[in-house]
């Protein structure tokens, strides 16, 4: 027997596309007097709320923006969206466990889409 419910659809999202969707999910809580947050619920908006940069939008337009250049799949730009790194150093990290390595002006290239948002 398991406790667990059926995964029905599994989709990736930025930080700042979950605190809108876990804003939705404290207003309606808010509204029903008989319904608690839930600790796992109440630390994952305050998460959200702490690390998100920016608006859902703005996130979901950078994904896509950077989807757009060569090696950046779309895993890897939810990552780069939800950290907005500021120079090669800290976007290196972000692709420090692929197989390949980027070159100076790929980075730059990436930098570039990331300070359009920043």
């Amino acid at each position: 027997m398991t406790i667990f419910k059926e995964k029905l659809d599994e989709e990736t999202i930025t930080t700042a596309e979950a605190k809108e969707i876990l804003a939705e999910i404290e207003a309606e809580r808010a509204d029903d007097e008989e319904r608690d947050l839930r600790y796992e619920l109440a630390r994952a908006i305050e998460h959200a709320n702490r690390f998100a940069l920016l608006d859902g939008e703005e996130s979901r337009e950078l994904v896509e923006e950077l989807v757009e250049l060569e090696k950046v799949d779309e895993t890897t730009a939810i990552k780069i969206a939800d950290l907005l790194p500021e120079d090669r150093t800290e976007l290196r990290s972000v692709f420090a466990q692929e197989r390949y390595s980027l070159s100076g002006d790929e980075l730059d290239d990436i930098l570039d889409v990331v300070a359009k948002y920043a």
